[in-house]
């Protein structure tokens, strides 16, 4: 069963607030991608604006070149899981492994380019591989469902660890994505452009719950 996870990409700090306060109302896990615009294109807020409330698992999506310079934040916010992405030009392994000797579980993003077989080390060290079908730094978009062909890719390296899914993620795929063996969908504007985000979460778990053939 796949868990959908509400997620916040915002450059305004009420709105991240907002939504971080709302959403931890009918979740209990959220994800914050924060973006230092050295990576993504745009910058959102950054790591010394937010905080994380208690009794919320949150995973961090940090969109930075050198997530090295930003350790100190990270480690001070403690996160559940801290995700960054396989493309970047630094240490990732030796990052990942002070992380995890704060108590931080260590995840690695994929881009659409990026082939599983290329990465192979940072997968074996990471807990948690995100399947990155998204827009670097804004919500929305469209799925290519080629993408879960990495799915399998990703367990042939390392079976026990979580499959994650973000971008694009909505009614219309949730199922799919969920029967694809993704044990973590991401949902970004689905959610928080909906008139009733609550609702629609509730919508989005009751439909990747759902068995059967798609229609």
């Amino acid at each position: 069963m796949a868990i959908i996870v509400p997620t916040i990409t915002t450059d305004n700090k009420a709105v991240y607030d907002e939504n971080l306060a709302k959403f931890s109302q009918f979740s209990k896990r959220i994800q914050v991608d924060i973006s230092d615009g050295t990576f993504a294109p745009t910058a959102t807020v950054q790591l010394q604006d937010v905080s994380f409330p208690e009794g919320v698992e949150i995973d961090l999506h940090l969109m930075s070149a050198r997530p090295s310079e930003h350790l100190a934040s990270i480690i001070a916010l403690k996160p559940s899981l801290c995700i960054l992405h396989a493309e970047v030009d630094d240490n990732l392994v030796e990052v990942f492994n002070q992380l995890r000797g704060a108590g931080i579980k260590v995840g690695v993003a994929l881009i659409k380019t990026t082939f599983p077989g290329k990465v192979v080390d940072l997968i074996t060290a990471a807990d948690h591989v995100m399947i990155f079908d998204g827009e670097l730094g804004r919500q929305g978009g469209t799925v290519d469902m080629m993408q879960i062909e990495k799915v399998p890719l990703i367990r042939n390296v390392k079976a026990n660890l979580e499959v994650g899914w973000d971008g694009g993620a909505n009614l219309s795929n949730v199922r799919a994505i969920a029967h694809a063996g993704v044990d973590v969908i991401n949902v970004g504007s689905a959610i928080t452009q909906a008139a009733d985000p609550g609702a629609m979460y509730q919508s989005l778990v009751t439909e990747s719950d759902k068995k059967g053939v798609l229609i």
